[in-house]
């Protein structure tokens, strides 16, 4: 059973600690993140301009007004006149991405939304996207880590990297399943860094171009051991060694493979 005040307190603890970026969808708990992110910074009366609030519409309100719709609704729950990004939450086949594309303009040409991105989408569909959309897609939201490399393996990583988009990472340690029987390439990153598995892992994902990451917590132990991530980068040729070297890679994701 979720804990609301919890959940509430984890986000609140994650501001004060200086993280900005805060990553949602209209799927979530059907709307109710997004509802318990509006009541965290209203208890606290946090400046919400000081914050970097995402949200995403999923595939079945992919139509023009579902997109419209779906953004004035979340921009109801979360109790903001705009967010800072607003993503496709995947491919969708049953919606011309031509009206897709028209919507997503439209919210930025209204101020709804400051940026417009895409998750879960292949090198394909970006491209396409990109043509019917007046304004530059800044990001795909991808599964990725040290065991899920499909982006590499299709081109995707190369090809924003290459045209100034932003992977954003989600599922960096796997649910923590990176580091059972942790192989020896990861330990030995951890002595020569002095960090521990999930800051290896994180590091090794922010430490690359045009890669940013996100990590669900509502555990402040496991919450403060993630941001022993950042200040600190991963030498090039280590991040070549863990590429080539972490065991058991797999080219698909098992959760949303690549549009």
């Amino acid at each position: 059973m979720n804990n609301d005040d919890a959940d509430i307190e984890a986000i609140q603890t994650a501001i004060e600690l200086g993280v900005t970026h805060i990553d949602t969808a209209e799927i979530y708990a059907n709307g109710h993140a997004e509802e318990l992110i509006a009541k965290a910074l209203r208890r606290k009366n946090i400046d919400r301009q000081k914050l970097f609030i995402v949200s995403k519409v999923e595939g079945g309100h992919h139509s023009y007004k579902g997109v419209i719709d779906s953004c004035k609704a979340s921009l109801k729950r979360l109790n903001t006149d705009y967010l800072d990004l607003y993503l496709l939450h995947e491919y969708a086949n049953d919606f011309p991405l031509r009206e897709t594309a028209r919507a997503l303009s439209d919210l930025k040409n209204e101020g709804l939304i400051k940026h417009i991105g895409v998750s879960n989408f292949g090198v394909r569909h970006l491209k396409e996207i990109q043509e019917y959309c007046k304004y530059p897609i800044v990001c795909d939201q991808v599964h990725y880590n040290l065991k899920v490399r499909e982006i590499e393996s299709a081109g995707l990583l190369k090809f924003c990297q290459e045209n100034d988009i932003m992977i954003v990472a989600y599922r960096p340690t796997e649910k923590s399943k990176l580091f059972n029987h942790a192989p020896a390439v990861l330990t030995e990153m951890c002595k020569k860094y002095n960090k521990t598995l999930p800051q290896i892992a994180i590091n090794w994902l922010i430490s690359q171009p045009n890669v940013a990451t996100i990590a669900k917590t509502s555990d402040i132990n496991h919450l403060k051991e993630n941001l022993g991530a950042l200040g600190w980068r991963m030498r090039p040729e280590d991040i070549e060694k863990l590429r080539a070297d972490y065991p058991d890679k797999v080219n698909v994701s098992d959760i949303m493979p690549l549009g």
